[in-house]
Parts: C-alpha cells; sequence; structure tokens
C-alpha cells in the first residue's frame, strides 16, 4: 500500500504551536483585564451566521462581501457565512435577547473570523479578533473612554512607543450623501488618473477610493472636495468635542481626512491605530462610530461606538519589537518516580501536593526509564526542580529536590515541606 501524503493545513489558517501559546495567553490576558477595568462584559456569539446579517450590516458593496467570505448552503438549504468580523454579530445578539432596548451595553468579544484574503505577514484567512462596543450612549465622552481604553492596552503591552493614533469623521449619514455625489463628480472629472480599482469604486463606495494604497490615486486627490466642509454644527462639535477630551488626557492624535472604513456601517468618528513595525499591514486596531447599525438589524435606533484589534498582528508585533518574556516556564516541577514503590506512590503525593499548591505546574514523569532518562526530560520541559522519588526515599517520606537552573546542590526534603518548597517556586 502507497504510502498517503501528510496532511496540512489550509492555506491562510494556521497552527499555533506551543512555543507560542505563551505569549498569546499572555496578550488575551491583558485584553481581558483592561477591558474589565473600564466596565465591559463578555460575550461569545456563534462562529457561524446568516448570509443576510453581513450583506445587511457590512454591506453589500463592500470587498468583505464581495470576495472575502466564506459563505455556504447547510443541509436545510440556508446560506451560512462564517463570521468575517465580530461587530454585526455582537449587534445581532444584543438585538435578539433585548440587551439594547433602551439600555447602555458595554460588551467585549474574542475569537477566530474568517476572510478569504491572500495570506501575506500579519493578514491570514482565519484570523483572531478582539473587539469591543458600547451601545446607548450619543455623546463623544464615550468616543474618548474607548480610545483612551486602545491607548492603555499599547500602554500596558509595551508598546505605546511604536503605535500613532489617526482621527477623522465621516459626519452623518445625510453629510456623507451630499460629499458623496461632491466627490463622484471630482473623480468623474479625473477617471483618467484613477487605477481600474478606483474606477470601479468610484460609482459604488466611492469613500473607499479615499483610502486607496496607489500613489498615483493619491496625487489625483490632492485637490478632491474634503469631507469636513460638508459637516453641520452638530457634527463639528462632536468632533471638536471629542479631540479636547483626548487633549485633555495627553494622547497624540493625527488628523487623517483620507481616513474611511472598509465597512459601511460607520458614521461620524473613525480611528485607526497604526505602526511602521509591520511593514504594509500597518493597521494594528481600528474603530469608530455606527449609530445606524442596531436599527439597520431590527433593533431600536441606538448610537454605538467599538473597535477591533488582530491578535496576530499584535503577536507578531510585540514579537519584533522583542517585547515577548516567557517569565514562567510551562513546568515549574517535575517528579521523577524510580522504583516499584514509588510508582504506587508518586501520583497520590503529587495530587496532594496539587492541593496545598494549586497554581503550581507539576508534571509527573510517565513511560518508566532510568535517572538519566527522566532528568533529561525534567531538563527539556523547563523545570526548574526535579523531585526524585525512589524507593529509599518513599521508606523515609522524604524526597530528593535537584536543582536544574543554577549551582544550588540537590538536598532531601520531607513529604510535609514539599509544599513549601514549591510555593517559593512560583
Amino acid at each position: 500500500m502507497a504510502k498517503q501524503k501528510a496532511l496540512q493545513a489550509i492555506r491562510g489558517m494556521n497552527d499555533c504551536l506551543p512555543s507560542e501559546t505563551s505569549t498569546w495567553q499572555m496578550v488575551e490576558a491583558v485584553l481581558r483585564r483592561v477591558a474589565s477595568n473600564y466596565g465591559f462584559a463578555e460575550i461569545r456569539m456563534p462562529i457561524v451566521e446568516s448570509t443576510a446579517l453581513f450583506k445587511r450590516g457590512i454591506g453589500e458593496v463592500t470587498d468583505i462581501v464581495e470576495k472575502e467570505m466564506y459563505t455556504f448552503d447547510d443541509l436545510n438549504g440556508d446560506s451560512l457565512t462564517l463570521r468575517p468580523e465580530g461587530t454585526a454579530s455582537c449587534v445581532r445578539a444584543g438585538v435578539q435577547h433585548g440587551l439594547l432596548y433602551n439600555q447602555e451595553q458595554r460588551l467585549w468579544y474574542m475569537g477566530p473570523m474568517f476572510r478569504h484574503e491572500r495570506p501575506q505577514k500579519g493578514r491570514y484567512r482565519q484570523f483572531h479578533q478582539f473587539g469591543l462596543e458600547a451601545f446607548g450612549i450619543a455623546t463623544p465622552d464615550i468616543d474618548a473612554e474607548i480610545i483612551l481604553l486602545t491607548a492603555r492596552l499599547w500602554k500596558e503591552l509595551g508598546i505605546n512607543e511604536f503605535v500613532t493614533l489617526e482621527l477623522n469623521s465621516l459626519g452623518s449619514n445625510d453629510e456623507r450623501a451630499n460629499y458623496r455625489e461632491a466627490l463622484i463628480a471630482y473623480l468623474i472629472e479625473h477617471e483618467e488618473l484613477l487605477d481600474d480599482d478606483s474606477k470601479r469604486r468610484m460609482h459604488t463606495n466611492p469613500l473607499r477610493v479615499l483610502d486607496s494604497k496607489n500613489p498615483k490615486v493619491q496625487e489625483a486627490l490632492t485637490n478632491a472636495p474634503k469631507l469636513s466642509d460638508h459637516f453641520g454644527e452638530e457634527t463639528q462639535a462632536h468632533f471638536d468635542t471629542l479631540c479636547a477630551r483626548l487633549d485633555a488626557a495627553g494622547v497624540n492624535y493625527v488628523l487623517n481626512e483620507r481616513l474611511v472604513r472598509g465597512l459601511d456601517y460607520y458614521n461620524r468618528t473613525v480611528f485607526e491605530w497604526v505602526t511602521t513595525t509591520l511593514g504594509a499591514q500597518g493597521t494594528i486596531c481600528a474603530g469608530g462610530r455606527y449609530d445606524g447599525l442596531v436599527e439597520q438589524l431590527g433593533g431600536k435606533a441606538t448610537p454605538a461606538f467599538g473597535f477591533a484589534l488582530g491578535i496576530e498582528r499584535l503577536v507578531l508585533m510585540l514579537t519584533e519589537l522583542d517585547k515577548v518574556t516567557n517569565t514562567r516556564a510551562q513546568v515549574d516541577a517535575y517528579v521523577v518516580i524510580l522504583g516499584d514503590d514509588a510508582q504506587v506512590i508518586a501520583n497520590k503525593l503529587a495530587e496532594q501536593w496539587r492541593d496545598q499548591v494549586p497554581d503550581i505546574r507539576l508534571q509527573c514523569h510517565c513511560g518508566g526509564g532510568n535517572m538519566k532518562k527522566q532528568l533529561k526530560r525534567a531538563d527539556k520541559s523547563g523545570a526548574q526542580i526535579a523531585l526524585i522519588l525512589g524507593d529509599d526515599e518513599i521508606a523515609q517520606e522524604q524526597v530528593m529536590v535537584k536543582y536544574l537552573r543554577g549551582q544550588k546542590e540537590q538536598q532531601s526534603v520531607d513529604f510535609n515541606q514539599v509544599s513549601s518548597l514549591l510555593t517559593e517556586l512560583i
């Protein structure tokens, strides 16, 4: 029988190996802690949703809906989609369960998302997002509060010196509609300077032309009308108040009138945190206000503000900047088991020590072998000490402690003293 070819992970969908998970866990712990400290509660939504949710929520002429969604018909003939982002799902859950009606909600979520993009550094087809949404607050103080929360994330992770906040306002729907007409007229006049992608977007989603990465297109936009020229007093006051709050809090930002978001539901404030550390994939966090989405998805009109960040990009950035610190090994102590009597009692003792020191990472050797083999395994595990249990030690109710890191000499310790020793390790 011919040897079968080993199966591989699907392109753009990566394994996270044990050597990497400690960094992920550290990042996730910071995200959870900061969100909780700002009064946000976790919500968990399904990975698969009705395709209609994203078509209505994200917009049918966006790149995500047109080209990037993983969509399929289930056995009942219903069109389902692996979620490409979390905001629409969060809103759907809030509407369905009555969380948003006449009340404020502060929610966060974390998990895998799926987009059929060309895989490249920092961009994958299965990726993980942390998202945070606030519902029921129309005033700019929540815009400022959430942007300040993101700034605290970078401070906690030690990367605040390597990120820049870009800020813009997209105005109200009516203001944007008026601007859309002026922008289309300008683009038609300069159509010969646009690339094919911008020509395609010109009539379907013209604001996305502003976000083009093509230098020639950006040059053609030099004298394009400004969205801010179409703002009414209310929109301008909202944005000015936000900027004043950020100024007072000492948060630096860059005003970028070309900043638009790739999702149709945004209005007024939009922002991105960008870095040069990751090259082309420079955005690590983005969000803004979406006051019309809840009503669009079947709820009552509800103001909302939120953001999402890519965890892969954040982990990559921490690695590039050498900010990854694994201060604790996977195993603290390794139990070496030698002899028949030791085999019988070792697991009982280990369970007692785990009861006494709940946070200890204690691994018992399995699979037999002599002392040399077991100590080699102990060293490879990263443990600080080996607890050697042989028949002689069992008879004397002692354990031999061998220090695997540093020059400290081995010693014998009574069974009832082991918990104190383990406590010192952590």
